[in-house]
C-alpha cells in the first residue's frame, strides 16, 4: 500500500547532505525495493519508508565529513542510505551527489543518477568504435532511450526493440525500431545485421534477453542492466559508477545535449502512486519524474 504521511525532517549523518527536493526521478528500482526483492540496497530501513533513489534539489544542511558541497548549492544525486526522494526533504549521500551546472534544469538533473549515468556506464563498458552496431533490447524506457541517444551521438548504428507505443520516441532519436508485438525480434534483427551485433544492451531481461543474446558476435559484449543472470549467457552485468565525478560528467553531457533525457511525464507529489504505477506496469515511454517543490 502507498500512502502519504508526515515525518520529521531527516537529519544528515556523516557524509550526507539534507536537501529540499525539487524533482525526484521514478525508476523500476523503486517498485523492486518496495517488493523487498533487493532489500538493503537503500540502507535496509524497515517499512513503512519513503520510496525513490534519485533527486535534484537544494542543500539545506550538511553532516560531518562532507566536502565540496555547501548549504544553498543546487545538487543532484543518490539517496543510498534509505532517505527516499518522494518527499519534500531527504538526505543524499555526499560522495554520490554533485552540483547542478548552470544552465541545466533540476528536472533533467533528477533523471541522471539512475538513467543517464547508467547509459554512460554501459556504453563506456562496451567501448565500441564509430560505425559499430548495437542492439538496445527494451529501448523505450528512460534508460533505453538515454542509451540510444548517447549511442547515436557516438556514431553507432542503433537498433532497438520495444512495444508499438515506444516506436515514436525511439525513431525520433535515430533508432531502427523492431516492434516485438508485431515482428519476430530475432529474425528481424538478423535481417538488419546478418553478421551479428558488435554489442547488445539488455534492459528487458528474462526470456527476451535469452532471445537476443545469441545475436551478439561476442557474448562478452552482451551487457545487462537488470538481469543478473547474464553471466550464464557469457555476458556481463553493467558496472555502475555512482561517484560524484561520473555524475558531473553525465551532467556536462546533458548540458551539451549528448545525454538529453526523453521526459514524457511530470507528476506532482500528490500523484506519486500513479507515477510509480506507470513505470511498474511497463507503460512508461521515456522518463517519469515527480515535481515536488
Amino acid at each position: 500500500m502507498q500512502e502519504f504521511f508526515d515525518r520529521p525532517a531527516p537529519v544528515p549523518g556523516r557524509g550526507e547532505v539534507l536537501i529540499q527536493v525539487d524533482v525526484a526521478g521514478v525508476n523500476p528500482l523503486d517498485h523492486l525495493l518496495r517488493s523487498g526483492l533487493v532489500d538493503g540496497l537503500d540502507g535496509g530501513r524497515p517499512f513503512p519508508r519513503v520510496l525513490g533513489m534519485e533527486a535534484a534539489g537544494t542543500v539545506l544542511a550538511r553532516g560531518e565529513d562532507v566536502n565540496g558541497l555547501q548549504v544553498g548549492d543546487a545538487v543532484f544525486g543518490f539517496a543510498l542510505t534509505g532517505g527516499g526522494t518522494y518527499a519534500e526533504t531527504t538526505v543524499l549521500s555526499a560522495p554520490n551527489t554533485a552540483r547542478i551546472p548552470e544552465g541545466l534544469s533540476a528536472t533533467v538533473a533528477a533523471t541522471l543518477p539512475v538513467a543517464g549515468a547508467t547509459a554512460v556506464d554501459v556504453l563506456d563498458q562496451l567501448s565500441l568504435p564509430a560505425g559499430a552496431t548495437v542492439l538496445v533490447n527494451g529501448v523505450g524506457g528512460g534508460v533505453g532511450l538515454a542509451v540510444a541517444r548517447l549511442a547515436v551521438g557516438r556514431e553507432l548504428r542503433v537498433i532497438g526493440t520495444g512495444s508499438t507505443a515506444k516506436r515514436e520516441h525511439a525513431e525520433a532519436i535515430g533508432v531502427r525500431f523492431i516492434d516485438y508485438t508485431a515482428e519476430d525480434v530475432a529474425a528481424a534483427a538478423r535481417e538488419l545485421v546478418p553478421d551479428g551485433f558488435d554489442g547488445i544492451v539488455d534492459l528487458a531481461g528474462g526470456t527476451s534477453l535469452r532471445t537476443v543474446a545469441p545475436l551478439a558476435q561476442d557474448p562478452r559484449n552482451v551487457i545487462a542492466v537488470g538481469d543478473m543472470s547474464v553471466p550464464d549467457l557469457g555476458g556481463r552485468f553493467v558496472e555502475r559508477r555512482v561517484d560524484r565525478k561520473n555524475l558531473e560528467r553525465s551532467a556536462l553531457m546533458a548540458l551539451d545535449g549528448l545525454l538529453a533525457p526523453v521526459i514524457t511525464a511530470v507528476h506532482p507529489l500528490s500523484d506519486a502512486p500513479a507515477a510509480l504505477a506507470t513505470v511498474e506496469n511497463g507503460h512508461a515511454s521515456g522518463k517519469v519524474v515527480i515535481k515536488v517543490a
